[in-house]
């Protein structure tokens, strides 16, 4: 039987953490702040919008929410963007997506200060994951993902790492930052042939492809990290990952439950960001 990875203690690990460096930052006369942008009223965006403010505000970090109405012009859009750019007393956006049609993602991604973008989706944070030397961040599911090695003491260093998934908000950055502990990755993806066999070979697997249960105890054997970064729900509404839980936890070392993994880590790496962001400002 595997050990559960669960994120819960690695979330609190981190707030201890970051409740600290807030205080010390507070004496200092400096208060994180955090801009977030909702567009329209989406349950799922206005879910993640309460999420992160509570978040912000356990922690002493300040919010300020700027919702536009779904029909907001891309213009109107980027001069919040700028807004938020020169305004000095904000160190971090979340800029909450998909954004509304006829708006340019890639045009609204490359407006926003690298520096300020704390859940890593400009072009500049994705270069600095590349050793480029910009004041960008990582996506934050991403950096959740080695969040969770470092608590369980998981060196990558020299393991073969498998990550299923290309997208940007995942699979290409955290391939990077995998490369850049040491590890030999490798990138799969919906046109790779005989993914079992692959995965099989792997020290780490991280599973990023969106399909509810599709990665079964076939795709693995004893001595592997899971990390399953899927959020899924089945036909009976119940949120599941990217493995099937059941059948892998008795078969590997160790893996993420989902619900209870890598994404209770998440909003603590934005806070993380965010703070981070703010200790350059002091600097």
């Amino acid at each position: 039987m595997g050990n559960i990875l669960q994120g819960k203690p690695v979330a609190l690990a981190l707030s201890e953490q970051l409740k600290q460096r807030v205080q010390e930052m507070r004496r200092r006369g400096k208060t994180p702040r955090l801009a977030i942008v909702r567009i329209g009223q989406a349950a799922d965006d206005i879910a993640y919008e309460k999420s992160a403010i509570k978040c912000c505000k356990d922690h002493d970090v300040d919010v300020n929410s700027i919702v536009l109405p779904q029909d907001v012009s891309e213009e109107q859009l980027l001069a919040h963007i700028r807004a938020i750019n020169d305004d000095i007393q904000t160190d971090g956006c979340l800029l909450l997506k998909p954004l509304p049609a006829g708006i340019c993602e890639s045009k609204v991604a490359e407006a926003l200060s690298p520096q300020k973008d704390v859940d890593g989706i400009t072009p500049g944070s994705l270069a600095c994951l590349c050793g480029l030397d910009i004041d960008g961040f990582p996506p934050c599911t991403a950096q959740a993902c080695l969040e969770i090695l470092d608590y369980y003491q998981l060196n990558a260093a020299g393991k073969h790492a498998v990550v299923i998934g290309r997208s940007l908000v995942v699979g290409k950055p955290l391939a990077m930052m995998l490369l850049s502990r040491n590890a030999t990755v490798t990138v799969c993806h919906s046109k790779t042939r005989d993914l079992p066999a692959i995965t099989r070979e792997a020290d780490i697997v991280v599973a990023a492809l969106g399909k509810a249960r599709l990665l079964g105890a076939e795709y693995f054997r004893p001595g592997q990290i899971v990390l399953d970064v899927g959020i899924n729900f089945d036909d009976q509404g119940k949120m599941c990952g990217d493995v099937d839980f059941a059948q892998v936890e008795p078969v590997v070392t160790g893996i993420t439950p989902v619900p209870g993994g890598v994404g209770a880590v998440t909003n603590r790496v934005l806070l993380k960001h965010v703070i981070d962001a703010a200790q350059r400002v002091l600097q």
